[in-house]
């Protein structure tokens, strides 16, 4: 896996939008009885091949949603984006979680389930076929296709990895 480098971004350069994949109300029982609170996932990017997630928990769910995105501004990377789609086939892991992602001709849209759907959305990829196995935590299908897509390269990059002509990538 030394192969694969992620390409983090820092946020001061960058217009990002915040879209909310779940949010859960958890408790905690003691002596006096259940102390609710919130627990909310949220993806950001700035739909250009920037996305990230993050995770807050707090009392209410404004401040959930707030530490939210404050924490996925701090996991943002660069995903490569190819007219549009992703530039190859790529299975992502998580936990139990595993997704399959597909590139689609122009027109396709995105065709994903719900905490997928807005990982793509939020990195700008406009057609694109994916499937989620395994496990439908949101925690680990959001996980799983940030996974996919660091490990996703794009012909320039492995073209420089392995120090060739980019023709030669192509042709062999």
């Amino acid at each position: 896996m030394s192969t694969i480098n992620i390409k983090r971004v820092k946020t001061s350069e960058i217009e990002l939008k915040d879209r909310l994949v779940s949010i859960q109300r958890v408790a905690k029982v003691t002596k006096g009885g259940r102390t609710f609170s919130f627990s909310a996932i949220v993806v950001v990017g700035d739909e250009q091949g920037v996305v990230g997630y993050g995770l807050g928990k707090a009392k209410e769910v404004t401040e959930a949603i707030a530490k939210g995105i404050d924490d996925a501004k701090k996991n943002l990377v660069k995903v490569p984006i190819l007219h549009g789609t992703v530039p190859h086939e790529q299975i992502g892991k998580f936990s139990g979680g595993f997704v399959l992602i597909k590139p689609a001709a122009v027109g396709t849209g995105v065709i994903a389930g719900g905490a997928m759907r807005a990982v793509l959305e939020s990195a700008g990829i406009h057609n694109v076929l994916a499937k989620s196995k395994g496990s439908s935590n949101p925690h680990n299908v959001v996980k799983a296709t940030v996974d996919a897509l660091t490990k996703m390269r794009d012909a320039y990059t492995v073209a420089q990895h392995r120090g060739v002509d980019l023709n030669k990538v192509f042709n062999g």
